[in-house]
């Protein structure tokens, strides 16, 4: 009989004996309690308990933890916007007694605090703003979660807002903006580009016009010195200037036919042409010529005759100032 209950008790007691060692993992702690009350806080190892007395509560993670919350909330200007709020936390190992005794559940807590904030801060701003100062949000929300959460053994790491999402016709509303805008910038480069091409094009016009008018006023200048020379070599050989003129314009009048003549496909007509055409030119620049200086010299007859009724006229009145002063004295 006592060697069939002794291998049922040594079993038995086997049983007792690894039923009282348990195991903690690397960066978590376990809650031990004894007839239902707290007893101790067992860290990451290999530990004994008393079996049946000792229990095992529960077992606390003091990993960093993420906890994403998403929440739809409006705008100052009446835009409805989702945001992902991301939240890091982790247990205070220090507080691993309240962490695990004071709240049922953190992560709801966590979440009621998250959304009480966002809702509280992102009506007071515009859609852009929301953008914009999405880190203001977060601060915030990490401010009042530390403060919340701190009593209850969890310290808030970080808090960020990951995502903005408005809603879909909004967003379409959005790029429009952005895209009017953009049409708009390109329009503006665009015209500025055309507007300097128009200025450096007028520029260069300019300065062909310029060069091409002092290149014909050099022409001109040229032609009437080499006239001038031409009519002083003829005064030397007893033809008056009237008479030279006329001569080098028939000369011109001939060697411009001829230039015509040797360009075969020109279509320029001379006017007039016919035979007589040189000698009824150059009688009519002589008898212009004489008609000129009859015009001149009557000119400057009357002119020289104005001129001495002026001097008459101021010797009058010099003498009769003379007078009026000898009268005085």
């Amino acid at each position: 009989m006592n060697y069939i209950l002794l291998p049922i008790l040594l079993v038995i007691g086997l049983v007792i004996l690894f039923s009282g060692i348990f195991i903690v993992r690397q960066q978590s702690a376990a809650i031990l309690e004894r007839f239902g009350r707290f007893h101790s806080i067992r860290n990451s190892g290999l530990h004994l308990k008393i079996p049946i007395f000792d229990n095992i509560a529960g077992r606390i993670n003091l990993k960093v933890q993420q906890l994403d919350v998403l929440i739809e909330t409006k705008t100052k200007d009446s835009v409805f916007v989702k945001l992902k709020i991301s939240v890091q936390f982790q247990v205070v190992k220090s507080n691993i007694y309240d962490a695990f005794y004071k709240l049922e559940s953190p992560s709801d807590q966590i979440t009621s605090y998250v959304f009480d904030v966002v809702r509280a801060e992102v009506p007071k701003m515009r859609l852009d703003d929301v953008f914009e100062r999405k880190d203001d949000i977060a601060i915030a929300v990490n401010r009042e979660l530390n403060q919340a959460m701190e009593d209850y053994g969890y310290d808030i790491i970080k808090t960020l807002v990951t995502d903005i999402d408005p809603d879909v016709e909004v967003k379409a509303a959005m790029n429009r903006i952005n895209a009017a805008e953009r049409d708009k910038v390109a329009a503006e480069y665009v015209a500025e580009a055309d507007r300097i091409k128009i200025v450096a094009k007028a520029r260069a016009e300019a300065e062909s016009k310029r060069l091409q008018g002092q290149g014909i006023a050099d022409q001109r200048r040229e032609i009437a010195r080499g006239l001038e020379e031409s009519v002083d070599v003829l005064n030397n050989v007893g033809i008056n200037s009237q008479e030279a003129s006329a001569l080098i314009v028939v000369t011109q009048h001939y060697d411009t036919l001829q230039a015509i003549g040797e360009e075969t496909n020109s279509n320029l007509i001379l006017l007039p042409n016919s035979p007589q055409a040189g000698s009824d030119m150059l009688n009519n620049m002589v008898a212009s010529f004489s008609a000129s200086n009859q015009i001149g010299e009557a000119m400057k007859k009357k002119n020289e005759e104005i001129e001495k009724e002026k001097t008459r006229e101021s010797t009058t009145k010099k003498k009769k100032r003379d007078n009026n002063l000898d009268l005085e004295i």
